[in-house]
């Protein structure tokens, strides 16, 4: 008697629409497709709230979830088997039967100057005072208030696209954003500098890619373990254990900076005022394998510091709509 084999499994893929998510999840699918030819991989795309709500600081929502609620209860109803996400969106508590299966290997996680063309040649230190510098993230706004208080700080929504047309308008005399981003969308002949861990350490996971499926889908897991970075993974774990630890979401101004230098991690940690006029940080290092024990140590280290302050503060202001 012939047996007859079972035909292989679809595996479904959430995206976002936006064009970056767009470029990011048809990566993972070319990745996957060559790793496992026998699979078809469909891409399937959401729209979330984050992507709606363009009228509104990011922070002022106050959603931990903005770009990802939507994917994931996808996942949870079994519409798609896995979803692609910007880790730096992707909250560090996600809902019960989901889990994060692997991250990819990271892009420069820096963050980068875009500047109208009327300031060619200069750089974000050499602009006039009351220049505006446009960014949606308070991590950035904090920062840069800290380093250049004599510039004119503008929120700024809408996808890369979208803030590239407004800077081009001349809404901003600069732009502040991620590296990985404009590398991705081949756009990076318009990054006028790259700003140093001195000047502005990063978003947690900003750079790498998170997927996210259900955490009893083993098979998905099996395959996701295929494009997993480990190196990427191990920084990205401290990252967002420090993040977790402090209780802080995606929109409030904590910044991190990793390094691996052969089993060694070093992650530096900041908590800032929205306003820059308070700071504190630090730096630990230890065995990467304890990459979410680190990365809950610093928390530790900078609560010691004042970093719970800061932080009741902004989020007393922010539900105050302030």
């Amino acid at each position: 008697m012939t047996s007859v084999s079972s035909p292989a499994r679809t595996i479904r893929i959430g995206s976002r629409k936006s064009q970056l998510a767009l470029v990011q999840t048809y990566w993972v699918q070319a990745e996957l497709q060559k790793s496992f030819p026998e699979i078809t991989f469909e891409v399937h795309t959401m729209s979330t709230q984050g992507d709606k709500i363009l009228d509104v600081a990011l922070a002022k929502i106050g959603d931990k979830g903005l770009f990802t609620k939507e994917l994931e209860l996808g996942m949870i109803n079994k519409e798609i088997d896995f979803a692609v996400h910007s880790l730096k969106d992707l909250p560090t508590n996600l809902p019960a039967g989901l889990t994060l299966a692997a991250i990819t290997e990271r892009e420069n996680p820096a963050d980068a100057v875009v500047l109208h063309k009327k300031y060619q040649g200069e750089k974000l230190e050499t602009l006039p005072a009351g220049a505006v510098i446009g960014t949606s993230s308070l991590r950035r706004l904090a920062q840069l208030r800290y380093k250049f208080p004599h510039f004119t700080f503008k929120d700024v929504r809408g996808n890369l696209i979208t803030r590239m047309e407004k800077l081009d308008a001349g809404e901003y005399d600069a732009l502040i954003l991620a590296v990985a981003g404009l590398e991705r969308l081949e756009m990076s002949d318009r990054i006028h500098q790259i700003l140093t861990p001195e000047v502005t350490l990063h978003a947690v996971g900003q750079g790498a890619l998170g997927i996210e499926c259900r955490a009893d889908d083993e098979e998905v897991i099996g395959l996701l373990k295929a494009i997993e970075h480990p190196q990427t993974r191990d920084r990205c774990l401290a990252e967002r254990s420090f993040l977790r630890v402090l209780e802080g979401g995606c929109q409030v101004p904590i910044g991190v900076n990793t390094e691996i230098n052969g089993d060694q991690l070093t992650l530096k940690g900041l908590v800032a005022s929205v306003d820059g006029q308070q700071i504190v940080k630090d730096t630990v290092t230890g065995a990467a394998a304890d990459a979410e024990k680190l990365g809950a140590e610093l928390a530790g280290i900078l609560r010691e510091k004042g970093a719970t302050e800061i932080l009741e503060k902004i989020f007393t202001e922010i539900q105050r709509g302030s």
